[in-house]
C-alpha cells in the first residue's frame, strides 16, 4: 500500500512538473537554461533544508552518487532545450517511449524475460499513449528530437539508479547538490543569453523545490518496491494525469478519445503490475 501511495504521489509531480516547464518555457517567461539552473539550485536548496530538519543517525546515512547526479543533470536540461522546439505532445511521446525502450532493454540485459502479460500491458498502454496525443504529435525537428531522446535515456538511467536507494530523501538531496558544479558551467556559458522574469523565475522554483526535489524523492521511495519493467509502464500514467488535471482545474472537456485512452492506458498498466503475481515467468 505505501509503494502504490508514493507512486501516485510521484506520478502527479511529475505532470505537475510537464506543466510548470511547459508554462514557463512556452510562454518564454525564462530562457530554458536559467530554467534549469533555477530548478535544479532550488531543489538542492529545499532538500538540504529538510535534511536539516529532519533529524539522521551519524552514520548510514546515504548519499547518492556521481553517476545518478550526471543522469539528473543531463535528464533536467535536456528536456528544457528540447521543450523550446517540441509541441507537449511531440516532446512527451518521445520522452516516455525513450524511457520504455531503455528500461526494457537493461531489464533484458540483466537477464530478465518479461512475461507475455508485460508485454502486453506495455504495448497496450503506449498505444493509449500515442493515442491521446495524437492530435498534438506532429514532426519534430531534428535537434529537439535527440535532445528528448537524450533526456529519456537519462531519465530511465536515473530511474534504474534508484532502485538500489537506501535512503531516498538524502540520495536525492546529494544527487542535486552534485548537480551544483555543472549547474554553476551551464550559468557561464548561458549568462549572456539570459531571459528572466518574476513569473518565470517562480515557475522555476517551484518545479524545482517541489515537483523535482520532493516528487524525485517520492519517487525513489517508490522504486523500492517496483520491478524495473513496472516502474516504466506507470510512468506512461503522466501524460493522462496531466489531461486530467487540464479537465479539473481550468474545465477542458472530459472527450470520448481521453476516455478510450485512459482505458489503455490503465488496462496496459494493471496487465504489467498483476503480471508477477499471476503469471509465471518463462
Amino acid at each position: 500500500m505505501t509503494t502504490i501511495l508514493y507512486t501516485v504521489l510521484a506520478l502527479l509531480a511529475f505532470a505537475g512538473n510537464s506543466v510548470l516547464c511547459r508554462l514557463a518555457l512556452g510562454e518564454g517567461a525564462i530562457d530554458a537554461a536559467s530554467f534549469s539552473v533555477i530548478r535544479l539550485v532550488s531543489g538542492a536548496a529545499v532538500l538540504l533544508f529538510i535534511l536539516k530538519v529532519i533529524p539522521k543517525k551519524a552514520t548510514g546515512v546515504s548519499k547518492g552518487s556521481w553517476r545518478a547526479a550526471l543522469m539528473l543533470f543531463l535528464y533536467a536540461v535536456t528536456f528544457s532545450f528540447a521543450y523550446v522546439s517540441l509541441d507537449t505532445g511531440t516532446g512527451a511521446l518521445i520522452l516516455f517511449g525513450l524511457v520504455q525502450l531503455t528500461m526494457i532493454g537493461a531489464s533484458l540485459t540483466q537477464g530478465y524475460r518479461l512475461r507475455w502479460f508485460e508485454w502486453s500491458g506495455v504495448a497496450l498502454a503506449f498505444l493509449g499513449l500515442v493515442y491521446l496525443l495524437l492530435p498534438s504529435i506532429s514532426t519534430p525537428p531534428l535537434g529537439g528530437f535527440i535532445l528528448m531522446a537524450l533526456s529519456g535515456v537519462a531519465w530511465a538511467g536515473y530511474t534504474l539508479v534508484g532502485r538500489g536507494s537506501g535512503d531516498p530523501m538524502s540520495d536525492t538531496a546529494y544527487n542535486f547538490m552534485r548537480c551544483l558544479p555543472l549547474v554553476l558551467v551551464l550559468l557561464a556559458v548561458s549568462y549572456q543569453s539570459r531571459l528572466l522574469s518574476i513569473e518565470g523565475v517562480l515557475l522555476a522554483i517551484l518545479s524545482g523545490g517541489l515537483t523535482s526535489g520532493i516528487g524525485y524523492a517520492i519517487w525513489y521511495a517508490a522504486l523500492k518496491g517496483l520491478t524495473a519493467i513496472q516502474a516504466s509502464a506507470v510512468q506512461l500514467l503522466v501524460p493522462l494525469l496531466a489531461a486530467f488535471g487540464g479537465v479539473v482545474l481550468i474545465n477542458e472537456p472530459l472527450s470520448k478519445p481521453l476516455i478510450l485512452a485512459s482505458v489503455m492506458i490503465l488496462g496496459g498498466v494493471l496487465l504489467v503490475m498483476l503480471a508477477k503475481q499471476y503469471v509465471p515467468q518463462r
